[in-house]
């Protein structure tokens, strides 16, 4: 079976799971209150930052620091947990394919989660922009070429945050401990883009690239921007570290069992 197939398949383990709805949930909430106080982007231009551009960049901020990290957890647990069900997992193990590419297999569609989730994100801000252009009679949407890269953006700087978040999963096989550690992992990441060493810290990437882009984007507001180096090449060391840990790691609690 080759690896794409293998990924189709995943892909059909979680098609009657309820993590769409728990991204899409998340999504809805967030957005909420972005909707219901449209009018605080006005406040906000003291700053030297337009109303749109605020209100796109303060709802992708609380996105990018916790709602979207904490979805990730919630979904490698799920991800992890429908092999474990009924012991499934000894049935996968039993099969004559790699558990490197099975493992690998399931986290590309912990990838497309995350994409499928960041799209969600998009969609709902749009939709928000137009109503609160409605209520606030301005005109909250931004061009499609200038969300599309902020998104991409957002979704690179993810995959090692991913990466280490699937790690925890394989290798604390009790979902509770699994998804407190995850979700522990994330409230530091406040702090740590306040710090030079923020590159070492993958849970603060998806925050601190947003962070950076506010900086951009307010004239008035000065934010530590993104440097290439030595982040990108400790971002890559990271996830290939988090990934061989998991492919080792993968089916050995259910082999002792």
């Amino acid at each position: 079976m080759n690896f794409l197939s293998l990924v189709g398949m995943e892909f059909k383990k979680i098609k009657r799971s309820k993590i769409f709805f728990i991204l899409l949930a998340a999504t809805v909430i967030l957005w909420m209150p972005s909707i219901l106080n449209a009018h605080i982007n006005f406040e906000m231009q003291a700053e030297g930052i337009s109303p749109e551009n605020n209100f796109f960049i303060q709802g992708f901020m609380g996105m990018a620091w916790f709602m979207f990290p904490a979805s990730m957890v919630v979904g490698t647990v799920l991800i992890s947990q429908t092999e474990r069900t009924n012991k499934g997992i000894l049935k996968m193990l039993a099969l004559p394919i790699s558990t490197a590419k099975l493992c690998l297999a399931k986290f590309a569609v912990l990838l497309g989660l995350a994409a499928t989730q960041i799209f969600m994100m998009t969609g709902m801000y749009y939709i928000s922009a137009v109503v609160c252009s409605k209520t606030q009679a301005y005109s909250f949407i931004l061009p499609p070429l200038f969300v599309g890269k902020e998104i991409f953006l957002l979704f690179l700087a993810a995959i090692p945050m991913i990466a280490f978040f699937w790690m925890l999963s394989v290798c604390i096989p009790t979902p509770v401990f699994s998804i407190g550690v995850g979700l522990a992992s994330i409230v530091p990441s406040v702090l740590v883009i306040n710090t030079k060493i923020w590159f070492a810290y993958p849970m603060s990437y998806p925050f601190f690239v947003i962070t950076s882009e506010y900086g951009k984007l307010a004239a008035n507001l000065n934010t530590a921007q993104v440097e290439l180096i030595p982040w990108i090449p400790v971002a890559v060391v990271i996830t290939i570290l988090c990934l061989a840990v998991s492919c080792i790691r993968f089916g050995q609690a259910e082999r002792r069992s």
